[in-house]
């Protein structure tokens, strides 16, 4: 793999949708991104090879959950308001976040981009039992 910062940027800003959380980052978290993008990838999928874009999509995706804002709901915040500008509430979706398993953020566009380049077709869906 040829992870950079200079090619996450390059894929990123072409082709992803909502970057402003990964423009606004410095060079130093990008890469600390990357690198967390790529290790989870890797032991997630240990038995495919995973392509750089891949890597990118999530490191995009990772970039926002760990935002400033959504830092604060996973550190267990349930809301907040700065006086006479707004009031921020979160979802439960962040809570406990904290140490949480990062394979729950991989974007199926992540997923895709590996299946397409080992032949195979993942899926974060998954087969549940249900009680009735």
């Amino acid at each position: 793999m040829a992870i950079s910062v200079a090619l996450a940027d390059f894929y990123i800003n072409a082709n992803c949708i909502d970057i402003d959380d990964w423009t606004d980052a410095d060079t130093a978290k990008k890469q600390r991104i990357l690198n967390v993008a790529e290790n989870t990838l890797t032991r997630a999928y240990s038995q495919y090879t995973i392509p750089d874009e891949a890597v990118y999509e999530f490191s995009n995706t990772l970039v926002v959950a760990f935002n400033d804002t959504n830092k604060l709901a996973q550190q267990g915040l349930t809301g907040f308001t700065v006086d006479k500008v707004g009031s921020f509430n979160f979802k439960d979706a962040f809570v406990n976040g904290v140490g949480a398993d990062l394979r729950k953020f991989i974007p199926q566009s992540a997923l895709d981009l590996i299946g397409d380049a080992n032949g195979v077709t993942l899926s974060k869906r998954a087969t549940k039992w249900v009680t009735m």
